[in-house]
Order: C-alpha cells, then sequence, then structure tokens
C-alpha cells in the first residue's frame, strides 16, 4: 500500500482533476493486483489486447480477481517485451 504515500508530490503534476482522477483509478487497479497476488504488468498487458476481442456482457471476467482464476495460468504476453 506504499504505492499511495510514494505518489502524494506526483498529484500536484496531474493538470487536471480528471487526471487525478484516472491515476487514482490506475493506482487502486495496480493494489488490487498486487493484493490478488497478480503480477500487474502481465495482467495490464493481457487484459489490454485482451479487451477488444472480449464480449461486453462478460467484462467483469477481466476484473483481476475473476482474471487470475480464469486467465491467470494462460495469459497474453506482448511481442515488444
Amino acid at each position: 500500500m506504499r504505492v499511495i504515500p510514494k505518489g502524494r508530490k506526483n498529484y500536484l503534476f496531474c493538470w487536471s482533476e480528471l487526471g487525478a482522477e484516472q491515476l487514482g483509478i490506475l493506482q487502486s487497479l495496480l493494489v488490487t493486483c498486487r493484493l490478488q497476488e497478480i503480477n500487474p504488468y502481465h495482467y495490464l498487458v493481457d487484459v489490454l489486447q485482451r479487451v477488444s476481442i472480449h464480449p461486453a456482457s462478460k467484462v467483469e471476467e477481466l476484473t483481476p480477481k475473476m482474471w487470475k482464476e480464469k486467465f491467470g495460468d494462460n495469459f497474453l504476453t506482448s511481442d515488444l517485451a
């Protein structure tokens, strides 16, 4: 949970209230991944690739907890890294 105190000074440079809100959402997602013992990098790479082909009616499967159960063992990887 050290992510939030480390970012306090950085929040001054979000440029807008919307930017600060988006940063909060991203940090919450990363902390949730850590609490579920998921590598945040693997999760984000997989979800960002999968979101365009995944049915909208099953979007809850892309939340960290359900993602770990369904895709955690066979996640998509990036060609770049």
